[in-house]
């Protein structure tokens, strides 16, 4: 079994992205997670071009990584000077990593046009600084700069600069598809032909996702012979993004049989997408394949039902060996197999009732009809199936609440929250401030229900979503105020619709609430 390494570099190229900033906690953080999860290569960061990425080089050298080599990325050396001179090759020595990664010139017009330099010097430029950090005794690895492109534009001066640092001594050659505009049928071709007059050194890839071909690029670049994949968790990265290693893992681990990941470390993957997405502080794709939320969503009554049947039927293969789920989604499309699917969850038998899978589809039409949506309510659908059942027995019920907003001498916003409401029938009358109307709300329901309900601390909000529905009334019209929560073991969904934006919040709010107690009120009748 062939194998093949994989270098992340989310904490460098990843934060070259649009709206990424990460910490030095932030990269610590993500280093860990990242060895943990058994990557190869964590690429740190360019000590030579800020004090950011120095610290976390300090930082990481108090640590005791068990999978992962810690790499500090660079360039060649200045032209007309001497590699041990260069200042950004003596920040590279000086972070004290074993590993060394720089980039070069492929391109005759970045060589020109960029550098301003000649063709010969670019190739001692190459030469020297690749054999310089050899002898301080670094493991290098040479980043082709727009290989593909230059490859293109003038083939032999391209081989020329890759050889260059061949002969210097680097450990490893990444073709860089630096534009990220090339095709799969291009990456097979350059890689398979410049793979033959480089025969007795590990090749790379390092591909970004201008052409959405990323993936697809780095794994036919295996297959034609690179055995290092450099990409992101995520695909995180400048312009579109960089190749994104949570699909890049699986598809050579599972699919083609590669030694990439081990299987224990895989069903961690998704786990590991999200709290990348959670430190970079942006709303995760739900649509990303293999660990997003939507991944293995199946929502048409068809599919649901051939899924029940056999799960190869609808799905690439079994979301567990990632660390996803499937999902089963609720609308009025629904038919009786998805029904079905959302009881088994709640270990409810819909056989004993068959007219129940009928009367709740109904329901949903009835409530599709008011503005809900179930698809990402999964919390709101199982309260009201077992409302439309009979089977609903409230955990709290809500005398009233009040919700101030008020701007301070000092030009603070500033929202409060009175609840009043009954548990066991027993009053609470709580008051809480917030940020914000909801997150008042929010502050005052827990200090009312956690003193009944301990597990209340375990859940936190993790998006909050407004939409308009009916945008014709003006301000008359109605909202839907969707929440997504989540505690240690899961993730779901609420909606609450109103023409008042507070209430459709509260209403979104209780069910959050009200969905955890249920769920963990059905784990007590399990164990016992």
């Amino acid at each position: 079994m062939k194998k093949v390494k994989l270098f992340d570099t989310t904490l460098r190229d990843g934060s070259q992205g649009a709206g990424i900033s990460f910490s030095v906690d932030d990269m610590v953080k993500i280093a860990r997670a990242l060895d943990d999860l058994g990557m190869h290569y964590v690429e740190g960061g360019w000590p030579g071009s800020n004090p950011k990425h120095e610290l976390f080089f300090k930082e990481a050298a108090k640590i005791k990584f068990k999978n992962a080599k810690i790499v500090a990325f660079g360039s060649t050396r200045r032209k007309d000077i001497r590699a041990s001179e260069d200042p950004n090759l003596k920040a590279l020595v000086a972070s004290k990593v074993k590993v060394a990664c720089i980039f070069g010139k492929s391109w005759d017009l970045h060589v020109e046009h960029a550098l301003r330099t000649s063709l010969d010097e670019n190739l001692r430029m190459i030469k020297d600084s690749v054999a310089f950090l050899k002898s301080k005794g670094m493991e290098v690895i040479y980043d082709a700069e727009h290989f593909f492109d230059g490859y293109k534009a003038n083939r032999d001066y391209a081989i020329a600069t890759v050889k260059a640092a061949r002969e210097a001594g680097a450990d490893n050659i990444t073709f860089c598809e630096t534009n990220g505009g090339m095709l799969p049928g291009d990456v097979r071709e350059i890689v398979g032909a410049a793979g033959r007059e480089l025969e007795g050194i590990e090749l790379g890839i390092h591909a970004h996702n201008d052409s959405d071909c990323a993936v697809a690029n780095s794994i036919v670049a295996v297959v034609e012979g690179c055995s290092l994949v450099q990409g992101t968790i995520n695909g995180l990265g400048e312009r579109c993004g960089n190749a994104n290693l949570c699909s890049i893992a699986p598809a050579l681990s599972l699919k083609l049989g590669y030694e990439c990941l081990p299987a224990k470390k895989l069903v961690e993957l998704t786990e590991v997408s999200r709290y990348v997405d959670e430190i970079a502080n942006i709303v995760a794709n739900e649509r990303q394949p293999y660990v997003g939320r939507n991944a293995f969503a199946h929502k048409a009554g068809v599919h649901v039902s051939a899924l029940a049947r056999h799960a190869s039927t609808y799905e690439h293969l079994n979301p567990a060996l990632v660390g996803n789920e499937r999902r089963i989604l609720i609308s009025e499309l629904s038919g009786r197999s998805n029904i079905s699917f959302k009881f088994k969850e709640l270990s409810l038998d819909l056989e004993k009732d068959p007219k129940a899978a009928n009367k709740i589809i109904n329901v949903i039409k009835e409530y599709e009809h008011k503005g809900y949506q179930f698809e990402d309510a999964d919390g709101s659908f199982t309260l009201l199936t077992s409302k439309a059942l009979g089977m609903y027995k409230p955990f709290f019920e809500l005398k009233s609440f009040r919700v101030s907003v008020e701007k301070n001498a000092k030009g603070d916003m500033v929202s409060e929250a009175t609840i009043k409401l009954t548990v066991n029938g027993k009053e609470e009358h709580t008051v809480a401030e917030g940020d914000g109307p909801v997150n008042a709300l929010d502050n005052s329901l827990r200090k009312a229900l956690e003193k009944f309900y301990p597990e209340i601390r375990e859940i936190s909000l993790s998006d909050f979503k407004v939409r308009v529905i009916n945008a014709g009334a003006g301000t008359a019209a109605k909202v839907r105020a969707l929440i997504e929560s989540k505690d240690k073991n899961s993730i779901w969904g609420t909606i609450g619709v109103s023409e008042n934006i507070i209430d459709a919040s509260w209403k979104a709010l209780v069910d959050a609430f009200e969905y955890k107690l249920l769920v963990n009120e059905i784990g007590k009748r399990k164990k016992n």
